[in-house]
């Protein structure tokens, strides 16, 4: 059991100290001085947010820009960047075919406010992870008020934690939400057959349960390819489904896989059920992230939207005859054998969401 809680520390620390090399230019439009300002090279945290890079950006490039209020965004070959995602989901979405450095685009004026919701700078951010833990805790729990009855230090340190990688911290304070991990399947299917080599009692049979806070991208694709470099990149967010459900693990005698969660989350893939018997939940991505203007401070305004984040349902508009093509997980191609277990206990983000992209082929 030691090993085990040590070789899931290892993966944790991998995953907080994952980073993706940005290549960052100002757009063309804003550059005032000849030569223009050369890329800036930024080495950004996985598990951080595009505008917390601000205050190492700002810098390289204020000599150059034209005079007026920054209004601070990011592109990737023309799509606005949505600020709320966590950068390695980001890159994970939007480079089926990773791309290093990533090469971004970085604007100082005329934020696409008809595309991005707003965002003033660190408080923003701040206030979008919190909420994404209270509707976690909320999946999680059935209430957040843990997560409402954190002190200001403690939450100022829970923050601070996650801007600086410090997982050491993270964890010390995070304990106090009592937000509950499910066993690891894995380990417990070794050690059993390490126990029944020894004459002990079987893994077969117990009971696994639990509610996991999932969010899962779907990019769909219609073209034919033979490498990820050839296939055309997303211009549009309309192309991206955004899924944001509770996956229910409740298995007998058997280990509950990613394939099993994959049936869960997107079942049209999985049986031959027509598409007007296949439903998902789903939600918008503003309405899932929208930043309060006022002081969160109301339990039940926040149980409230965190219930209806994965209760609300509509028709998701993919045949059933599409083909996965595509899993990424914290920038991982996971097996679908894979038990989910392992997956919830080792790749899980900050915010208590396990952020899953996928890429679906579908018919023309």
């Amino acid at each position: 059991m030691r090993k085990a809680i040590q070789k899931r520390m290892e993966a944790k620390k991998y995953v907080w100290e994952g980073a993706i090399p940005l290549q960052i230019h100002l757009h063309e439009s804003q550059v005032t001085t000849l030569p223009p300002p050369p890329p800036a090279l930024i080495l950004a945290p996985r598990i951080g947010y595009l505008p917390l890079l601000v205050p190492l950006i700002k810098p390289h490039f204020s000599s150059t820009l034209p005079p007026g209020v920054d209004t601070i965004w990011f592109e990737y070959r023309g799509l606005p960047l949505k600020w709320y995602i966590p950068t390695g989901v980001l890159f994970d979405l939007l480079c089926a075919e990773p791309e290093r450095p990533w090469n971004i685009t970085v604007h100082f004026r005329g934020y696409p406010g008809n595309v991005l919701i707003p965002c003033d700078g660190e408080d923003s951010v701040k206030w979008s992870f919190i909420n994404s833990l209270k509707e976690a805790a909320y999946i999680i729990n059935g209430n957040c008020k843990n997560v409402m009855n954190m002190s200001q230090s403690d939450q100022l340190e829970l923050w601070h934690s996650v801007m600086n990688g410090n997982l050491e911290a993270y964890l010390r304070v995070s304990s106090k939400l009592k937000l509950a991990t499910i066993e690891d399947e894995y380990t417990s299917l070794c050690s059993s057959k390490s126990q029944q080599g020894s004459g002990e009692t079987d893994f077969t049979g117990q009971v696994k349960t639990g509610r996991v806070p999932v969010r899962l991208y779907v990019w769909s694709i219609s073209e034919d390819f033979d490498d990820w470099e050839d296939l055309s990149q997303v211009d549009s967010w309309e192309k991206i489904s955004y899924i944001n459900r509770p996956i229910e693990i409740h298995k007998e005698g058997k280990c509950f896989t990613l394939h099993d969660a994959m049936k869960s989350l997107l079942p049209e893939f999985f049986s031959d059920e027509s598409l007007s018997d296949s439903k998902l939940a789903r939600v918008d991505f503003e309405d899932a992230q929208k930043i309060p203007s006022e002081d969160v401070s109301s339990n039940k305004v926040v149980e409230d939207q965190g219930q209806n984040a994965y209760e609300h349902r509509e028709a998701c508009c993919i045949s059933s005859s599409a083909e996965i093509k595509l899993i990424r997980i914290q920038g991982i191609e996971p097996k679908l054998e894979i038990p989910f277990s392992w997956l919830v206990n080792n790749l899980l983000n900050p915010d208590h969401f396990l952020h899953i992209c996928v890429c679906v082929k579908v018919p023309q």
